[in-house]
């Protein structure tokens, strides 16, 4: 009798065991259906860049001198007799995602996929390959519009990724090192990130995987709608760690509609810099608690001083959105159209006080617009820190006010911070010394004079923004 007691209690556990498997089970995502509905309006973007090479290094492959194979190459591949030093052409391949928005065959990615490209390819699932053109794209946000020559074509559901909850499940589905509908998820880890050198965009932060060629890859949440575009990693090594950033769908459909309709983005600007106010700058204006933004200098004749904000006010809420951080400012402003007639309330003097303000514009960036008449960047050697630098001209250093600073033309492999075409460097700081940037001449002499392993900072200018972007040595970030 005991023993048939046993056999019973040890059936009764496993039954117990084997219901909470399959209720765990049961909590389990199943990603599935998802990616057989979704995976056919993702695409694999190719891009091609005719390059010149001036070392005319005989059997040596086409690899930067910056890469640690060049080295070995040059080492142990023997010259060929009589190779010279002209320049010979050769393709520069890149890869990225993309996803369908529309049936006719508009497809949205990351600028920085079709950057510079002499020629696009996008793949769909189907093997089938179209020529794309850029109909348009904003480096600011990094969002592109391409076409392709196509009809009846499988297209994305748009979510909304305010709805979005952090906790909740997500799923990408892009080409990570070229291979095609690779599928990820993870949960979003937080909502409304502002990143050191972006305040136009608040990334939605995942602990999606994603690594090299997934930029432009579109994020979806669980019913299977794009919430996101994924377009940057945090990473040490150059690949993924478990920090990733999307573009939220709604900004990035705003500016495909500008890019579409006009071929630009239009932002607004009220000509103000501000800085974070911390709890101590709080108490000491008699706020209850710190938010907002504190205004440290207002722009001469800019909208702001017509409107009357004054140095030291701290801006509450535009268009009576609360801006809880300094990043929330340029986002609502960004986004509402030059001329606009709207509102600001302001702290002032211990009381709050509401002001009209029409919104300006935000100028064209010249510094970041390149003439594909000129000679092509790539034919200069890139300096140790992996740049291709030069100068700016009289027009440049006008528009931006500068007096000196060189340009980023192009940025190679090897290149180890956040430095993007189009940057202008006017200054460059190392073991606490700061050196003021006059040419390219002289950047090139300073990068290639320093310390493979030394960590340097670099002031940038960026846009209408004046931002640090620091640059590791190479035990640091890949």
């Amino acid at each position: 009798m005991a023993k048939n007691f046993y056999v019973f209690l040890i059936a009764l556990l496993q039954l117990a065991c084997m219901g909470g498997a399959e209720a765990q089970a049961r909590e389990l995502p199943d990603f599935t259906d998802l990616v057989d509905k979704q995976g056919p309006t993702v695409v694999n973007i190719s891009t091609t860049q005719v390059q010149r090479d001036r070392r005319g290094s005989g059997q040596t492959p086409n690899i930067d001198e910056n890469d640690p194979l060049f080295d070995f190459f040059r080492r142990f591949i023997p010259r060929q007799p009589g190779s010279n030093q002209e320049p010979r052409e050769f393709e520069s391949r890149s890869l990225g995602s993309g996803f369908i928005i529309s049936t006719d065959g508009y497809v949205l990615t990351n600028a920085h996929v079709v950057d510079n490209a002499d020629e696009i390819t996008v793949r769909l699932t189907d093997k089938r390959e179209f020529k794309a053109k850029v109909i348009g794209a904003d480096r600011r946000t990094d969002i592109a519009l391409i076409k392709i020559d196509a009809t009846g074509l499988p297209a994305v559901r748009l979510g909304d990724p305010n709805k979005l909850r952090v906790g909740e499940w997500v799923l990408a589905i892009g080409s990570p090192f070229g291979f095609d509908n690779s599928v990820t998820a993870g949960i979003v880890s937080a909502k409304g990130r502002n990143l050191p050198s972006e305040n136009l965009v608040p990334f939605i932060q995942t602990d999606v995987a994603i690594n090299p060629g997934n930029s432009g890859g579109p994020l979806f949440n669980m019913r299977g709608e794009v919430v996101g575009i994924n377009s940057q990693i945090y990473s040490r090594t150059g690949g993924y760690m478990g920090v990733s950033f999307a573009i939220p769908i709604d900004v990035a459909m705003d500016v495909q509609g500008q890019l579409r309709s006009s071929g630009r983005v239009s932002r607004g600007r009220i000509g103000v810099v501000i800085q974070d106010v911390s709890k101590e700058l709080a108490e000491s204006f008699g706020l209850a608690k710190p938010m907002g933004a504190l205004v440290n200098a207002v722009e001469k004749g800019g909208p702001a001083e017509k409107a009357g904000v004054e140095t030291g006010d701290i801006i509450l809420k535009f268009d009576g959105k609360t801006v809880v951080t300094t990043g929330d400012l340029p986002r609502f402003v960004g986004s509402t159209r030059p001329g606009t007639k709207s509102t600001v309330e302001i702290w002032r003097k211990g009381a709050a006080k509401e002001l009209a303000i029409t919104v300006g514009e935000v100028p064209e960036d010249r510094l970041s617009s390149r003439d594909r008449g000129q000679a092509r960047p790539t034919e200069r050697a890139a300096n140790r820190l992996g740049l291709v630098v030069n100068d700016l001209s009289a027009e440049q250093k006008r528009d931006a006010k500068l007096s000196g600073g060189v340009i980023v033309d192009d940025v190679r492999g090897q290149s180890r911070g956040d430095i993007r075409v189009g940057d202008v460097i006017t200054s460059l700081t190392t073991k606490g010394q700061t050196t003021e940037v006059r040419s390219a001449e002289q950047f090139n002499k300073l990068a290639n004079s320093l310390d493979r392993n030394s960590s340097i900072t670099l002031h940038v200018r960026r846009g209408e923004a004046n931002i640090f972007v620091t640059i590791r040595g190479e035990s640091g970030r890949g």
